[in-house]
């Protein structure tokens, strides 16, 4: 099965109740892995692993801060500036 449409090249601006339960979810676990990723690196002697360690956790860091972002939005504006589909088909 194809799927003709393109993709989305930005996320909406408008955040359902949904997307916002799903963010909180991913947020909570890119912070958890942070914390575990920080705490073994502190447990580890060996530089290498350190390093890795606190490279992965690092990036948990990274996606924490980027779905964060995706929070920080005037959802009401968004929302009010998008097209009223049902008045368009209503025309």
């Amino acid at each position: 099965m194809q799927n003709n449409q393109p993709p989305i090249p930005n996320p909406p601006r408008a955040i359902t109740t949904k997307d916002v339960l799903y963010l909180k979810d991913a947020l909570s676990w890119e912070l958890l892995a942070f914390k575990k990723f920080h705490f073994m690196a502190n447990q580890i002697q060996n530089p290498q692993l350190k390093d890795a360690l606190n490279k992965a956790g690092q990036m948990h860091q990274n996606h924490y801060q980027r779905l964060l972002t995706h929070l920080q939005v005037d959802n009401n504006t968004a929302l009010a500036n998008l097209p009223n589909t049902q008045q368009m088909q209503q025309q």
